[in-house]
Order: structure tokens, then sequence, then C-alpha cells
């Protein structure tokens, strides 16, 4: 897997938002990725030094349509900490 496999996109919500405020960024990453992969990925195409990262997991929600039912997709979303000495990540700080 390279750098663009790990990393899917970015998330971009309002709690996602006030975070970035502290060098804090949200993305939707591949399921079987682990952390360290994904710190590497985030390094290799940002061009920026990570501290932490966390990542959670959610499963799809039931949804219904008429009689038959099903569930959305899962997926995996990792929180990216940037260190203090960092530069930002330009392209999402624009599109808060």
């Amino acid at each position: 897997m390279n750098a663009y496999d790990i990393i899917l996109k970015p998330i971009l919500s309002e709690k996602t938002n006030a975070g970035i405020a502290y060098k804090v960024y949200t993305f939707k990453v591949a399921k079987t990725a682990t952390k360290t992969q994904i710190k590497k990925a985030v390094e290799e195409i940002f061009a920026v030094k990570v501290d932490k990262v966390n990542t959670v997991n959610y499963d799809g929600k039931l949804k219904r349509r008429g009689r038959t039912s099903g569930y959305t997709a899962s997926f995996k979303k990792a929180y990216v900490t940037l260190s203090l000495d960092s530069k930002p990540i330009e392209m999402l700080e624009n599109l808060a």
C-alpha cells in the first residue's frame, strides 16, 4: 500500500474545523491501516511532522427502505495531531 491508498479523504465538518486551530486534522483512512502507517502516509503526502495519531472504527448504520433493510458502509477515521514546530497543512486550512 502506498500513502494514497492509506489516506482516502479529509473529513470536513464543524467539529473537525475547530481542531484545525490546534493542528488536529481528521482523515478517512483504509480500514486495515495501522497508526504507524497513517503517520508515515501523512508525513509523506503533506510534508509535515506528525506527533500522534488516534483512530476510531465506525460500524455501518442500519437503514430501512420500505420492507428491505441494509447497512451503510463501515469506515475508519484517524485524528492526526501535528507537532508544535510543524507547519500546518495549508490545503485543509483554506477549506475550513
